[in-house]
C-alpha cells in the first residue's frame, strides 16, 4: 500500500484526538477528555483519523496508547473485532489459543454482555461514531472538496451504524457532537431507516467509480452497501427487499472501472504462480490487478499503518513455520498458526469418505491441495494436521489458512518483515456477483435465472472451479463460503438463511460448546448491550435473553 495515495496517517496518529462520550454513549475511557482541549480544528487530521479507525487500534502504533481502554490494543481494531465476532462464532475459523480471555464464549456461542470482544467491538464503533459526529460539527459545505469529504464521513458513519444494526440490533444512538445529551435508544428498525437514508442520500456528493483516491469511498462503494444493507432486510426489519438488493448489486456490476481480477502472476525470481483469486490478498494487491476489485480496501502498511488489528493479524495469525516453509507469507514472523480453520469449511471445497473422514488431502503442496478440491480458492496447508478438532487444546488439529500473504507477487521488498503490507478488500465486486446471484434465486422460486447463474459462474471460472447452469439457495450458501471464506462475512450469511442461533439442521465442530455441535438460543443472533452503557444511561434497554 501506498500512503501517499491518501494524506499520511502519520498526523492523524500523532493528534492526540480522542474523547470520552460518557454522556453520549458512556464510559468509553478515551483520552483527552474533553475536545475543547483542542487549540483548533485540524480538518485534514480527523479525516484521516476515521479512516484509520478502521484498522488502527491507537496514537502510536500498534501498543501503549489505544483508543478504546480495557482490551488488548492489538485486539482492538474496528475490523480485528468485527472478524473475531463474524468468524470465530461460525463454521469457518477457530483458535489454537482457545484459552484467551473472551475467545472461548466465541468458540461456543456461549458470550454474554462481558465478552471482551463484543464489549470493545461496542466501543470502537461509537468512538468512530463521535469522531465522525464532531467532523461533521466542525466543518461545512464550504467548497467541492469539503461537500464530498463530509458525505465520505456520513457514509463511514453509517457504515459503523450498520455494524452495530448487525451486532448489536437495538442501542445508542446520536448524530451529535459530544455534549450534555444522553443518547437516544434506537430499535433495529430505527437503525435500519437511518442507515438507509445516509447510503441514500450521501450518493449524489460522493466520487464517480475509479475517480477517488484508492482507499477513498465513492458511488460505487455507497451501492454495494445498500445491495448489503437490502440484502439483510429482513432479518433487520421483517421485510425483505431482494429486489433492491439485486438492483444495487447490478448498479455495482455495471460500474464502468472495478472489476473482477481474472488475472494471476508467476514470481519472477521463485517462479511460484499466483492464481487471480490469491492476487486479492498479497502484499502487493494495491497495484498487482487486484485493486480494480477492492471498491474500498482498508489500507495496510507494514510500516506507515502499524496494527495488530489490520491484516497483520490474519497473516501472522494463520501461518507458522512449517506454513512458511512451502507457502511463503513474506513475514519472517508468524504466531504458530493459532488460527485455524473449521471442518466445516473444508467440507464446502471436499467430499467426506465412506467412514464420515474429510476427504482433504494430507499435503505441504499447496498445488495438491488446489488440485483434488478442483477450486483455486481451496488455499489450506494441510501437512502434519488433523481435518477435525476433537480437542481444541491439540495444535495440530484442524489445517492453516495460507489465503492471506504480506508476500509481493513481483518479489519486491515488503515494507517490513514484521507486518503486513496486504490491504483488506474490505468491499469487493464479488460481493455484487452473490448478491445478485442469491436474490435473483429468491425471487425466482429457490434457483437462479441465467442472469443470476452467469454472476456465480464468473467467480467459479475465475477459480478455474466447475459451473452449471442453475444453482440452488443452498448451493449459493456454500458459495458464499468458497469465496468469502474467512473475510469476515460468515455470521450474518448464516443468520439470514437461518443457519445460526434457534436452529439445530445444520451444525459445526464446537457449536454451542460440544464437539459434535449443539444447539444455541436464537438471541445470541445479537450480541448484548455492554453493562457499562446501561449502568450510564438509563435510556438503554438490554436485548432479550442477556
Amino acid at each position: 500500500m501506498k500512503l501517499n495515495k491518501i494524506k499520511s496517517y502519520v498526523p492523524a496518529i500523532a493528534l492526540a484526538f480522542a474523547f470520552g462520550m460518557t454522556s453520549c454513549v458512556n464510559d468509553l475511557d478515551v483520552t483527552p477528555i474533553d475536545p475543547q482541549t483542542m487549540m483548533d480544528f485540524d480538518d485534514d487530521a480527523v479525516f484521516n483519523k476515521i479512516y484509520a479507525s478502521f484498522s488502527l487500534t491507537g496514537q502510536q502504533g500498534p501498543s501503549d496508547n489505544g483508543d478504546v481502554a480495557d482490551i488488548d490494543e492489538g485486539s482492538s481494531a474496528f475490523y480485528r473485532m468485527g472478524w473475531y465476532l463474524n468468524e470465530f462464532t461460525t463454521d469457518e475459523a477457530s483458535w489454537v489459543w482457545a484459552s484467551d480471555a473472551g475467545v472461548p464464549d466465541l468458540l461456543h456461542n456461549t458470550y454474554g454482555a462481558s465478552n471482551d470482544f463484543s464489549v470493545g467491538m461496542y466501543y470502537r464503533l461509537y468512538f468512530t461514531i463521535t469522531l465522525c459526529n464532531f467532523y461533521l460539527d466542525q466543518t461545512s459545505d464550504s467548497s467541492d472538496e469539503e461537500i464530498m469529504r463530509r458525505a465520505e464521513v456520513r457514509l463511514i458513519r453509517a457504515i459503523n451504524y450498520l455494524y452495530v444494526m448487525d451486532l448489536y440490533g437495538n442501542a445508542a444512538f446520536t448524530i451529535d457532537a459530544p455534549g450534555a445529551e444522553l443518547a437516544e435508544y434506537y430499535t433495529r428498525q430505527q437503525f435500519y431507516d437511518f442507515v438507509e437514508s445516509e447510503f441514500l442520500d450521501v450518493e449524489s456528493s460522493l466520487a464517480d467509480a475509479g475517480a477517488n483516491t484508492y482507499g477513498r469511498l465513492d458511488k460505487v462503494a455507497d451501492w454495494l452497501l445498500l445491495a448489503r444493507l437490502y440484502l439483510n432486510a429482513e432479518v433487520y426489519t421483517g421485510t425483505a427487499q431482494w429486489e433492491k438488493a439485486r438492483t444495487y448489486a447490478k448498479q455495482v456490476l455495471d460500474n464502468g472501472y472495478y472489476h473482477l481480477n481474472t488475472t494471476g502472476a508467476v514470481n519472477p525470481v521463485t517462479q511460484e504462480v499466483y492464481s487471480a483469486y490469491q492476487l486479492l490478498f498479497m502484499g502487493d494487491n494495491n497495484t498487482n490487478g487486484a485493486q480494480y476489485e477492492a471498491i474500498f480496501p482498508i489500507l495496510c502498511d507494514g510500516v506507515d499503518t502499524e496494527s495488530y488489528g489490520n491484516s497483520t493479524f490474519l497473516v501472522l495469525g494463520c501461518y507458522g513455520s512449517a506454513e512458511d516453509a512451502t507457502v511463503p507469507s513474506g513475514s519472517d514472523n508468524s504466531w504458530g498458526k493459532c488460527v485455524r480453520v473449521r471442518r466445516q469449511l473444508l467440507d464446502q471445497f471436499f467430499s467426506t469418505n465412506a467412514d464420515g473422514s474429510s476427504a482433504a488431502p494430507i499435503t505441504d503442496n499447496l498445488q495438491a491441495m488446489i488440485d483434488m478440491a478442483g477450486d483455486d480458492r481451496a488455499l489450506f496447508f494441510s501437512e502434519g494436521y488433523t481435518a477435525d478438532t476433537p480437542d481444541e487444546s491439540d495444535a495440530n488439529a484442524g489445517f492453516s489458512c495460507v489465503k492471506f500473504r504480506t508476500l509481493h507477487t513481483d518479489n519486491t521488498t515488503t515494507s517490513t518483515l514484521n507486518m503486513s503490507d496486504m490491504d483488506i478488500p474490505f468491499l469487493r465486486v464479488a460481493e455484487a456477483n452473490l448478491i445478485y446471484a442469491e436474490c435473483d434465486a429468491r425471487l425466482n422460486g429457490g434457483n437462479t435465472t441465467s442472469e443470476g447463474t452467469n454472476y456465480i459462474n464468473e467467480l467459479r471460472k475465475r477459480a478455474n472451479a466447475s459451473t452449471q447452469s442453475t444453482y440452488s439457495l443452498s448451493y449459493i450458501l456454500s458459495e458464499w463460503s468458497r469465496e468469502f471464506w474467512m473475510e469476515g462475512l460468515r455470521r450474518p450469511t448464516l443468520v439470514r438463511f437461518g443457519y445460526y442461533g434457534g436452529q439445530s439442521s445444520y451444525k459445526w465442530e464446537w457449536m454451542g460448546g460440544t464437539y459434535e455441535g449443539s444447539q444455541f438460543s436464537s438471541n445470541r443472533n445479537i450480541y448484548a448491550i455492554p453493562e457499562n452503557d446501561l449502568s450510564n444511561n438509563a435510556n438503554l434497554v438490554q436485548n432479550p435473553g442477556y
